[in-house]
């Protein structure tokens, strides 16, 4: 189906209200996107944050007439008449778009992460077949990334893994793939258990991934954990992340931009000897050993 897609620019106390008003003259989906390529980082539980000046932009049927929209959206926002912008949206297999933007990713030389139909075999890696959906992880990122590549770098033969904060499972998966026993997969989202159940199914190693609520997870010592969060719950969670971690076990942190990293490692200080600290673009991967 092809759509008309109309798009505004307002500010941080206006755009909430435009969307409403998009949605109230029939818009079947409305989108906020960034103006001014404004940073927007950790909102509070139950915060929704948004940008200073931001793009609002709403899909309307084709039986929606354009400028009957623009006519009723600029007599209730006399401000917003300047910044329309109007796009005919073809129809297409919206599913497979996102294989433009995704390509297979090689780590440490051991591990391929690839998308459905374009798997590596080449010898002496493992190839992890993923394709983007609904739950955060898929290796392009650099937090993900950070991960996979301390991943493909150890040798997880014969080990106990905690992935917490699982997203998509990906990092779940490829310790299994590169000879870990098991993992235990932990998120708050039923999404993500989903998600991961889903991936480990599609590489084969659904018999090795347990996944788990928090509040149906029990705690034990793995061999090595692996949180890809955000810096605050993993300030907040450092004790009880700590205690899942053997005796020289190893701890891998991501999701932590590089000014909140002093603060992370402050966190765990009294239970982990980090490593020198390894960046890739504004994000930082803390790993470390329990003492």
């Amino acid at each position: 189906m092809s759509w008309h897609q109309l798009t505004v620019t307002t500010t941080e106390k206006s755009a909430p209200k435009v969307a409403k008003h998009f949605t109230h003259l029939g818009a079947v989906s409305v989108t906020y996107m960034d103006a001014e390529d404004e940073p927007v980082y950790e909102p509070r539980i139950g915060e929704t944050k948004i940008w200073t000046n931001t793009q609002v932009e709403a899909l309307f049927e084709l039986n929606v007439e354009p400028e009957t929209v623009k006519t009723e959206m600029n007599r209730k926002f006399k401000t917003i008449g300047e910044t329309w912008k109007y796009e005919f949206i073809e129809d297409q297999a919206w599913e497979r778009a996102w294989m433009e933007f995704y390509h297979p990713m090689k780590f440490a030389n051991r591990l391929w992460v690839c998308p459905t139909d374009q798997e590596q075999r080449e010898e002496g890696t493992v190839c992890l077949t993923l394709d983007p959906g609904l739950a955060f992880g898929t290796g392009t990122h650099p937090t993900t990334a950070l991960c996979l590549e301390w991943l493909a770098s150890n040798d997880l033969t014969g080990k106990t893994v905690i992935d917490y904060g699982c997203g998509s499972g990906i990092l779940a998966v490829a310790a299994i793939l590169l000879g870990a026993k098991v993992a235990h997969a932990v998120d708050i989202d039923p999404q993500a258990l989903t998600a991961t159940h889903d991936n480990a199914l599609k590489n084969n190693v659904a018999d090795k991934i347990h996944c788990y609520l928090p509040e149906d997870f029990t705690p034990f010592k793995a061999d090595v954990v692996l949180a890809n969060i955000l810096a605050k719950p993993l300030i907040d969670l450092s004790s009880s992340i700590g205690a899942l971690i053997v005796e020289n076990g190893d701890l891998v942190l991501s999701g932590i931009l590089a000014e909140q990293a002093d603060s992370v490692i402050e966190a765990y200080a009294q239970q982990i000897d980090f490593a020198p600290r390894v960046q890739q673009e504004d994000w930082i991967r803390l790993n470390g050993h329990k003492k």
